[in-house]
C-alpha cells in the first residue's frame, strides 16, 4: 500500500521553527518530485515548495523564500520542510504530495495538484502568539 504520512506540526509562536516530516512508505519516494502543500484557514490548498527527484531543482513561493527549505534523503524515503522565522500567515495544513514530472524550462507544473500521484493526510501548523 502506498502511503504518505506527514508530521511535525504544532502550535508556535511567531519567529519561531519547525520541521515537518514526510515519510514514504510502500513505494520509493526517490523515483517522485515532492511538494509541500499547504491550506490555510478558509483558503484553497496551494502549493509552497517542490523538490526534485534528485534534490537538484527546489521551487519555493515567494512569501517562504529564505525562511523555509526543502531537502530529501531518498535513502530513508523521506522528505522534510524546515520553516524558520514563522509568521501567523504560515498557518495552515500542510500536505506532501509526490508526482513524476519535468522541471524543464522553468515550468510552474509541480503547483498544480493535477500532477500528483500520492498525498498525505496532512499535519497542523499554527503560528500564533
Amino acid at each position: 500500500q502506498f502511503r504518505l504520512v506527514e508530521s511535525g506540526g504544532a502550535q508556535v509562536q511567531p519567529g519561531g521553527s519547525l520541521k515537518l516530516v514526510c515519510a514514504a512508505s510502500g513505494f520509493s519516494l526517490g523515483d517522485y518530485a515532492v511538494a509541500w502543500f499547504r491550506q490555510a484557514p478558509g483558503n484553497k490548498r496551494a502549493a509552497v515548495s517542490v523538490i526534485s527527484p534528485s534534490s537538484m531543482t527546489e521551487h519555493y513561493i515567494e512569501s517562504i523564500q529564505g525562511r523555509f527549505t526543502i531537502s530529501r534523503d531518498n535513502a530513508k524515503n523521506t522528505v522534510y520542510l524546515q520553516m524558520t522565522t514563522l509568521k501567523p500567515e504560515d498557518t495552515g495544513v500542510y500536505y506532501c504530495a509526490a508526482g513524476k514530472f519535468g522541471f524543464a524550462g522553468g515550468s510552474s507544473i509541480w503547483s498544480i495538484e493535477h500532477y500528483y500521484d500520492y498525498w498525505g493526510q496532512g499535519t497542523q501548523v499554527t503560528v500564533s502568539s
